[in-house]
């Protein structure tokens, strides 16, 4: 593996190695551009992955502390996590459970559709659906989505099956077991899925698609990458003309490096990339990086969620499977007759008993949680996964006094549920109910939402440069060689799950950037 010197600035440096970072590497390697990719985490493997869940979650998650404030219920409950992401080479790729979702044509133009919600701080993405197309087609094959490329779909656990035969008790229509980046066949070298169960303590077969051990290992393979792990980036620096000149971040020794480079792209999920450009401010950019709009930290949008969990009289032992083993679609559709804009999906999730213990009911004890407990045999579960609306108060920022362990000041997250987020959430939970009720659940629960794992639209897409923080490319408005490469750049959350668009998008974004170099635009 390469190590370019901390002067060549003919390198595109990449800050995150997850869906976006992680593509966005390994498809410049591929084109035969020179990459510096940092990752503030280390680097693991499917021999290192434990399935125990609470080691796994230290081993993983991203623990460096963090504040929350407003009135979502995660800031009473988990009040320094507000998101469950991960801090390792792949990012959060290694954690997620492989739901790979298209989003629909409508929900490219939220403005168009959804106008007038009164506190929603909505516009419509530069892209559509159409220009998107080609590269949702590129990130499934790469991916292996299932049902995609005559994949087949993975089997049916005993929790989809529980899922599945209510949901068409109940009327639904559109009810599988999804499209999934887990093979459900040998495919790239991979083996298809063992049904372990522990889908998000990481992947000890490589069924499921993470950056890490493919995206990473192909760039690697060109001769092109230079990974630097337990990097933590801290600076974006930038030129007297306002480009970006590259990136001091902090070795694993908490020594100060400073890169140079070309092209600057950050991919540190929606809450580590703006707050990085928040502390890259300047005498010319005052209030941070590419921030005149002032909407860099703005609408932060976490998906509408929460859970509903079934107990029956049979066991059915949820946990034995995917944890994403199928899903409802019916309810994603276009329909504010139902009293709110916007979608859901229905997703089936399992939690070990540590977890269950942890999330069920955060805080809750006595002998009617016991119970519940005791009944966990018996228990199958669902997760909402719902389109959340933009607020321009929902924001990522920098505390005004914590400070991280290399004295920069430490995110705040706040969050407000907007009044559509609590129609849909209560409609949600009824339905859920009324799935498991069709087949006979002794009781149902209502599970509050867990600390965020899809953070979207901090640095969102915009045509107008008042709007937003990038372009259609996630090129930012206000510096030509900055780039932003993951969920920050969604434009609107939508009701599918995030990491196929954010691959999609990076795969795109990696063809603007060589074309553009190639012409000595960038």
């Amino acid at each position: 593996m390469p190590r370019y010197d901390a002067n060549d600035d003919s390198v595109v440096l990449i800050v995150g190695s997850g869906a976006g970072g992680g593509t966005l590497a390994n498809e410049l390697c591929r084109k035969g551009l020179k990459v510096v990719l940092l990752e503030a985490g280390q680097r693991q493997s499917p021999a290192t992955f434990r399935n125990e869940e609470w080691f796994a979650f230290n081993q993983l998650a991203w623990l460096d502390k963090r504040t929350t404030s407003g009135t979502w219920r995660i800031a009473k409950d988990f009040p320094n996590l507000p998101a469950w992401i991960c801090k390792t080479v792949g990012g959060t790729t290694v954690h997620w459970a492989g739901a790979s979702l298209r989003l629909q044509e409508h929900e490219f133009q939220a403005r168009t559709h959804y106008s007038g919600i009164t506190g929603a701080n909505l516009i419509d993405w530069p892209l559509t659906l159409a220009e998107l197309e080609p590269y949702y087609a590129k990130a499934e094959n790469k991916m292996g989505v299932t049902r995609t490329n005559d994949i087949p779909g993975l089997p049916g656990n005993n929790n989809f099956k529980v899922m599945y035969n209510g949901a068409i008790r109940a009327g639904y229509k559109t009810v599988h077991t999804g499209r999934m980046a887990i093979n459900s066949r040998p495919r790239d070298g991979r083996s298809a899925c063992w049904q372990l169960g522990f889908c998000f303590q990481g992947c000890k077969s490589g069924a499921k698609w993470s950056t890490l051990y493919t995206e990473i290992p192909a760039a690697e393979a060109t001769g092109k990458l230079d990974l630097r792990t337990e990097s933590m980036a801290l600076q974006i620096q930038h030129d007297d003309r306002g480009r970006a000149t590259g990136v001091l971040y902090a070795d694993k020794d908490g020594n100060h490096q400073f890169q140079k480079s070309r092209i600057v792209c950050v991919a540190a999920n929606s809450i580590e990339t703006p707050r990085l450009l928040l502390n890259s401010h300047s005498t010319m950019f005052p209030h941070g990086l590419a921030n005149s709009s002032g909407q860099v930290g703005r609408n932060y949008m976490r998906h509408t969620t929460g859970s509903v969990f079934g107990v029956f009289k049979q066991p059915v032992h949820m946990y034995r499977g995917t944890v994403m083993a199928g899903i409802i679609q019916d309810e994603a559709r276009y329909d504010p007759s139902r009293g709110f804009a916007g979608g859901f999906e229905l997703e089936t999730i399992s939690l070990g008993l540590p977890f269950a213990a942890a999330f069920l009911n955060p805080g809750a004890w006595g002998e009617d949680y016991t119970n519940l407990l005791e009944g966990y045999p018996n228990m199958a579960g669902m997760w909402i996964v719902g389109e959340d609306l933009p607020q321009e108060t929902n924001a990522v920022t920098l505390h005004p006094s914590e400070k991280d362990q290399y004295g920069l000041p430490i995110p705040n997250v706040h969050y407000d549920d907007h009044p559509n987020d609590l129609a849909m959430r209560t409609y949600a939970f009824k339905r859920g109910a009324a799935v498991y009720d069709a087949v006979g659940a002794t009781r149902t629960v209502e599970v509050p939402p867990y600390p965020s794992t899809h953070n979207l639209g901090t640095c969102r897409q915009s045509a107008k440069a008042s709007d937003g923080v990038c372009n259609k490319w996630g090129q930012t408005h206000d510096v030509k060689n900055l780039f932003i490469s993951d969920g920050s750049q969604f434009s609107s959350s939508a009701a599918e799950n995030p990491t196929l668009t954010i691959v999609s998008l990076a795969i795109r974004q990696a063809d603007y950037i060589a074309d553009q170099c190639s012409k000595r635009e960038l």
